[in-house]
């Protein structure tokens, strides 16, 4: 009896600084939740802290640091989530050594490689609102207001493209059976939704079948007749369409791609011989994909004469413009898009040229009971007769990121964008001209909007460049040269330009040519930022040195040195 009280008062002892710690952490975890003076506090001088990193990091002119990528990585490999809570200005702290400062600057005005750029100043304060409303729009009763405020939103976007009368946007924006768009978080999603809406639109319900969503493709290509499915659209389809294809059961081979002509438009003669073999062998064509600014190049497919052939093939004419399609706010550009607007559906990013933060797409959709087809319910959650906007989307919770979108349309509005665009392409053509006056650049790609192709010729191959007679072995040197350039220029950090390979150039199609990528659609980058990206990789391009031990290329043996 004695020992075992002892062991009972052992037993008390030991659980008296437990029973503190585990105040403590209620009472550190109370702080963090709960709406009080103290928790109000803290939240402010963490504000003060970000609001300082913040413009560290927005005033720095530098695409990033010099710091050697293996470093970075070696600060992120613990892997053990820490036991208790750690403080905040302690991870602060953290957060500040390591991952803030060594990020890539993508507000840069330096920084024109990519499809990301500044932002306006708004939509910091207002993803702090939306963080703390943290309001759901997969239904109603999550987002009552934000879920209108989104039609609202996505009725503007569809005005832009297909411009119909007023009574058609009374009728449909606030209908809960009409959905004249949905937001998804990127361009991938937005093209994956719209094949979604084609596939069961083209092989849905009839006599006694109830469709491919129900029964399934094979079922569905067997009751409709087809020995199989196709997606068809150019060789600069964007790679969602590869997802899209495995994701649908059509499969990457079933997604044909035409090739494109010297100026990376669709070739439509091969376009119409492909959909004619596609009927010889009974494939049922699910849609024909045009491309309005490819990610590549900014190309602009021919919209009017894809979109005649998809109709006259009865199959989707669906638009990739989540690059290109803000061009439409310009009313001196617009009318490279003309076809757009016979579209079944079209993509935008909202990420890309209507400067908000990364995770806002939308799909837009001609006939707005299009995305019945795809609509889910549940007992708990969008019941088939609510207006639940989650009923007709890929994604279940996401948040109300459309808001961003709307506050855009309003701050900037129309002009603004036109401003915007018509700036961004008209820097494009400032960098071309510089291309053309400087023989250690050359032009590959005449610019449609605001993205340009372009790599440095080595001294020596200028003179072949210049008449356009450099031999496949002369392409592969500077090839070379122009990979360890680009690389050479993204560890300095000063400036960054992307890179990609061309196959259809002067040079022909069969021979790859890796060039410079620029985006240029930061309105922070003057002219004066553009010289200094040129004069960046010159610089670089003089530390490189290039030396072919054989003069007639018998041998493919180049070296590439840096000075230190």
């Amino acid at each position: 009896m004695n020992k075992l009280t002892v062991k009972t008062k052992d037993c008390q002892d030991v659980m008296q600084p437990l029973k503190a710690c585990v105040t403590t952490l209620e009472e550190k975890l109370m702080e963090l939740f709960s709406a009080s003076e103290k928790s109000f506090v803290a939240e402010e001088a963490m504000e003060e802290r970000i609001s300082a990193l913040v413009q560290d990091f927005l005033y720095a002119k530098t695409a990033s640091t010099d710091i050697d990528l293996e470093l970075i990585i070696q600060q992120f490999r613990e892997n053990k989530i820490p036991a208790l809570p750690t403080d905040v200005g302690n991870y602060i702290d953290d957060l500040t050594q390591t991952l803030v400062a060594h990020s890539i600057h993508t507000s840069s005005p330096r920084y024109i490689g990519h499809m990301t750029s500044a932002l306006p100043y708004f939509v910091r304060p207002i993803a702090k609102l939306l963080t703390a409303m943290n309001q759901n729009l997969v239904k109603m009763e999550t987002a009552k207001v934000l879920s209108p405020c989104e039609r609202q939103t996505l009725a503007m976007m569809h005005r832009l493209i297909y411009d119909f009368s007023e009574d058609f946007y009374n009728q449909h924006i606030q209908k809960s059976d009409s959905t004249l768009g949905i937001m998804t978080t990127g361009g991938t999603l937005a093209n994956i939704t719209a094949l979604w809406c084609a596939r069961n639109t083209s092989l849905g319900p009839k006599n006694n079948f109830s469709g491919i969503e129900k029964e399934g493709l094979y079922a569905a290509l067997e009751f409709y007749g087809y020995k199989g499915m196709v997606i068809i659209g150019s060789n600069l389809m964007h790679y969602s369409f590869e997802k899209a294809a495995g994701l649908l059961g059509i499969g990457d081979r079933n997604l044909l791609k035409i090739p494109t002509d010297s100026n990376h438009r669709m070739d439509l003669a091969a376009l119409r011989q492909t959909v004619a073999e596609c009927r010889d062998r009974n494939l049922h064509i699910l849609a024909i994909i045009g491309i309005a600014g490819s990610t590549d190049s900014g190309s602009i497919d021919p919209l009017p004469e894809i979109a005649a052939i998809a109709q006259e093939a009865n199959a989707h004419f669906h638009v990739d413009a989540a690059w290109g399609g803000p061009v439409l706010f310009s009313e001196r550009h617009r009318h490279k898009f003309a076809g757009i607007e016979l579209a079944d559906s079209v993509t935008i990013d909202g990420h890309k040229q209507m400067y908000l933060p990364m995770g806002i797409g939308l799909v837009l959709f001609r006939n707005p009971q299009t995305a019945k087809v795809i609509e889910k319910n549940a007992p708990y959650t969008v019941r088939k007769d609510s207006i639940d906007l989650g009923k007709r989307s890929l994604e279940g919770s996401r948040p109300g990121a459309s808001l961003f979108l709307q506050a855009a349309l309003n701050i900037i509005g129309h002009q603004g964008y036109e401003f915007l665009i018509d700036g961004g392409i008209h820097k494009t053509q400032h960098l071309a001209n510089l291309i053309r006056e400087n023989p250690a650049f050359e032009l590959l790609l005449e610019p449609e909007i605001n993205i340009l192709l372009y790599r440095y010729i080595p001294e020596t191959f200028r003179e072949k460049a210049a008449k356009k007679q450099l031999a496949e072995a002369d392409n592969h040197f500077i090839n070379q040269f122009n990979e360890r350039l680009q690389e050479a220029q993204r560890r300095a950090g000063h400036t960054f330009v992307s890179r990609t390979t061309l196959q259809n150039t002067c040079y022909g199609k069969t021979i790859p040519i890796v060039a410079f990528r620029v985006v240029l659609a930061n309105p922070l980058t003057t002219e004066a930022d553009i010289n200094f990206v040129l004069n960046d990789q010159l610089k670089i391009a003089a530390k490189l040195s290039l030396t072919i031990t054989n003069s007639d290329h018998c041998e493919e043996l180049i070296q590439l040195t840096v000075d230190s």
